[in-house]
């Protein structure tokens, strides 16, 4: 049977029809053209690097990970074992050429450099909820804010801070106590709350008491961000916007993006009246106002409202939002974590445990007084704890980078507009540095044991100029907790390490919890 042709118009209409398409075509090719050659460009540059197969063009290694925290955190172990010999490895998340680095001499081409300070592509899934705060930002924007907010951890206002340090760990320390010579119980819920009531409290001045409320919907809202986070980075197909809104997990997004946003609006808006009222109480005195009461504790959101940049401009709303959203995530998650590692660790190693016990004794006697900064400084074999902690746990297993330039990483060609991932998890673990590497040897960090190791071979808190700001109020309240909770009870560990499901999303969790038993001390002091 022949094909019924119209006869009016028909070979002019599908001629029309080809010639429109045709153009389409012809102006997206254009338009991908700048696109598609630095696409081959770098991937040309980037052959002789080792990678992971297999890579299939544009999605790349993307549909090979793991969407699940614990199973990409496996692949990567196995990948970095596999091609350890090597100074680095590539992967192609998409059309994204990422180079994973974990070797100290490959680290410290990226992170010594002022040139590589902007954050990688992989970054830009944070901004809906922190915007380009500290943790976002590059140029000038980010040297203006590190500046600006530089002095928040200054010596005498992180003693403020120890205040509530105190205060919230001797609300943790009652919960504990209902654990003890009982069975084993999971505790790293209960050490998150403590450490998101500190941060509360330190950086926006409200007492949230989410120790009392395990079922705060911030709380929540924050795991799930984080969650869904992760899983969108690994998922190039779901990177546009529009597309991302057609998946239950968009929608889903946006949910837990209007939770948290609704509750810091709410707590700045509170300190924003309170900073203006003190400031009009003060002008309607003529300067001779005088505060009465207990000194009133300066917080994190005081100084963002006070705050000028270099213009001598305050910031706006906005800037103040995406920065105390950044600090309320990346506040009390990583020392959380930190703290969770150390009690596994201390229970695994009796002998350990007896060493900080001692050095706990011989600072504070059988008293339950608060921790001060003098104490801290005398807990030198606790802080060797914590960053032998921090070595075989670290907070953040990996940050990214994207390259501003071309440069080269131990004789490979690297080229700009690439990104690179540090897996510090790995770094840390490097046997030619670190002996023994997954054994828990506190004496590493003996000064003398320290001299001539390379200084990028260990950093959980980043280096170089980019380095975390916060990491001296980490280790104050990772310290302070951890003070208080020794100095009372005894811990056994009740997990074998493959049970522990590591999960390398945002924070190394563990994704079975951190289960625990507590004794009571017989030289803690009378109760």
């Amino acid at each position: 049977m022949e094909a019924v042709v119209p006869t009016t118009g028909g070979p002019q209409l599908l001629h029309l029809g080809s010639g429109v398409i045709a153009l389409l075509v012809l102006i997206v090719a254009v338009c991908s053209l700048p696109s598609l050659m630095d696409y081959w460009r770098r991937w040309w540059v980037l052959k002789p690097i080792p990678g992971v197969s297999p890579c299939y063009p544009i999605l790349g290694n993307a549909l090979l990970l793991d969407r699940d925290g614990e199973g990409f955190f496996k692949q990567l172990q196995f990948y970095v074992e596999e091609l350890r010999s090597w100074p680095l490895f590539k992967l192609w998340l998409g059309p994204l050429p990422i180079m994973i680095l974990y070797h100290p001499e490959s680290v410290e081409v990226i992170l010594s450099s002022s040139k590589h300070i902007e954050k990688s592509y992989l970054y830009k899934f944070l901004q809906p909820w922190l915007g380009t705060g500290l943790l976002t930002s590059t140029g000038d924007k980010w040297r203006s804010r590190r500046k600006m907010i530089t002095p928040t951890f200054h010596f005498t206002i992180l003693t403020d801070f120890l205040e509530v340090m105190n205060e919230q760990g001797n609300i943790l320390l009652e919960k504990l106590e209902k654990h003890v010579d009982k069975e084993p119980f999971d505790v790293f819920l209960d050490i998150t709350l403590c450490t998101l009531d500190i941060i509360c409290e330190t950086a926006m001045g409200r007492n949230m008491g989410a120790q009392n409320n395990k079922d705060s919907e911030y709380v929540h809202a924050i795991y799930r961000m984080s969650d869904l986070i992760q899983r969108r980075q690994k998922s190039p197909w779901i990177w546009p916007n529009f597309f991302y809104m057609l998946f239950k997990e968009g929608r889903e997004h946006e949910r837990n993006l209007k939770i948290l946003h609704n509750f810091t609006d709410m707590v700045i808006a509170e300190k924003a009246a309170e900073y203006e009222n003190n400031r009009q109480t003060k002008s309607d005195t003529d300067g001779n106002f005088e505060e009465r009461g207990p000194r009133k504790r300066k917080v994190f959101l005081d100084i963002l409202l006070s705050a000028t940049d270099d213009e001598g401009n305050n910031l706006s709303y906005k800037d103040i939002r995406e920065e105390v959203d950044t600090f309320m995530f990346e506040g009390h998650d990583t020392t959380a974590a930190a703290m969770n590692w150390v009690l596994y660790l201390l229970g695994h190693n009796p002998e350990a445990q007896t060493k900080v016990h001692r050095e706990l004794d011989e600072v504070f006697g059988n008293t339950e007084r608060p921790v001060t900064m003098d104490d801290l400084k005398k807990l030198r074999y606790l802080e060797c704890v914590v960053k032998e902690t921090l070595r075989l746990f670290p907070s953040v297993p990996m940050f990214a980078r994207v390259l501003r330039e071309d440069c080269f990483i131990r004789g490979y060609q690297v080229p700009k507009g690439t990104n690179v991932i540090v897996i510090t998890y790995a770094l840390h673990r490097d046997p030619e540095i670190f002996p023994d590497p997954g054994e828990f040897k506190p004496e590493r960090f003996f000064p003398e044991n320290c001299k001539g190791r390379h200084p990028y071979a260990y950093v959980p808190f980043s280096a170089g100029p980019r380095n975390c700001i916060g990491q001296r109020f980490a280790l104050v309240e990772e310290k302070t907790l951890l003070a208080l909770i020794l100095r009372r009870f005894w811990v056994d560990s009740y997990q074998k390490p493959e049970e522990l499901g590591l999960t390398g999303e945002l924070i190394l969790r563990p994704k079975n919890g951190i289960w625990i038993k507590l004794k009571t001390r017989p030289s803690a002091g009378s109760k």
